[in-house]
Parts: structure tokens; sequence; C-alpha cells
């Protein structure tokens, strides 16, 4: 007897595993459950779907059974497949968020990092200068091309600095060469003197 049965089955459009359950009812009528579990899809929120139970006559069964489940079972397949979808999406993006979140830490991190050491050279510029040593405190303010974004306050600062320590330089190479004019009032003073002169018209 050729009943077809699997060809039937086999044209069903569907992802997972097809579980029929087939009981005998009262008045010779068959209950027939049909259930889809699909093990790829790992949202447990699949289980609350329920089976398709039927309660017929075995002739009823085989005249409209594949009308009534093709549908449905297509149907629970699709949202099964579906919730997969969503699943391994959701994951794609709690691990890109990870990684977005990681970058972020990682960028906060360099910038506190940076904001101390430029921080730490200013405040040790501000010591040198306290003692005087504005050259040396000139050499601790931090360079521009380190800290491009705080390069007015950087260039005011070494400006502030350069001031005070070129000043004195200025003071000190005019202090240098005043001391050259006597020198030469010196030597003009020896010309007047004519002792050679006497001596050679003795002899």
């Amino acid at each position: 007897m050729n009943t077809n049965f699997f060809n039937q089955i086999q044209a069903l459009d569907f992802t997972g595993v097809l579980q029929l359950n087939i009981s005998k009812g009262a008045e010779n009528n068959l209950i027939v459950s049909v259930l889809l579990n699909n093990e790829q899809c790992g949202d447990s929120a699949k289980n609350l779907i329920p089976p398709l139970t039927f309660n017929a006559t075995p002739q009823d069964f085989d005249e409209g059974f594949f009308e009534q489940i093709t549908t449905p079972i297509q149907t629970v397949s699709g949202v099964m497949v579906d919730m997969e979808k969503f699943l391994k999406q959701m994951e794609i993006v709690k691990q890109q968020s990870a990684m977005e979140k990681e970058k972020t830490e990682k960028s906060k991190k360099e910038k506190e990092a940076k904001d101390k050491k430029f921080k730490d050279g200013m405040a040790k510029a501000d010591e040198l200068e306290k003692e005087g040593k504005f050259r040396e405190a000139w050499m601790k303010v931090p360079d521009i091309t380190e800290f491009p974004e705080k390069a007015d306050e950087i260039r005011k600062r070494k400006t502030a600095l350069s001031a005070k320590f070129d000043t004195p330089n200025l003071f000190g190479a005019m202090e240098e060469t005043t001391p050259e004019p006597p020198k030469t009032e010196e030597v003009t003073a020896d010309y007047p003197i004519d002792e050679t002169d006497e001596e050679e018209t003795e002899y």
C-alpha cells in the first residue's frame, strides 16, 4: 500500500526535527501531536511553543492532515530560525559593545596618563621657576609636538620663562662690553711719551 506519507513530509518546508506522537483516543479516533524542535536555536523561549494536537478519525487524517499542519509547521520553523538569527546578532552586538567599551577605557587611560604627564611637567617648571632656575624651568615645560591640543598654554608658559632668563643675559652682555673703552684710553695715553725719540736724538 502506497500512502505517500513520507513524500509529503519531505515536501514540508521546515528546519529541525519533526516529532509525531500518535495515540489512540475514544471512538476509534487518533490523537496526533506534532512538535517541531530546532536544536540549533539557543533561545529557551522555543520551549514555550506548544505542539499541534489533532483529534480525528484516521480517514480525516488521511484526507486533510498535511493541509492542517503545513502552514503552522512552516510558521514555527521560521520563528525558531529567526530567533536563532536574532541571538547570533545579539551576540555580535555584545562582542562589538565589549570591544568598544575596551577601546573607550583604553583611550581614557591613555588620556589620563597624558594629562598627568603634562601636569607633572608644568608643576616641575613652576617649582624650578620659584627657585629662580628659569632656563631649567623652560626645559621642563612639555613639548608642543607631544601636546598639540595645549599649544597656546605651552607657548605662553615658555615665552614667560624665556623673558625671565633672557633679560639678565642682556645686562650681563652690556657689563662685559663696558670694560673695553678704558683699554683704548690707556693705549692712547702711551702715545705722548717721547722717550724713544729723545734717545734717538742723543745718538
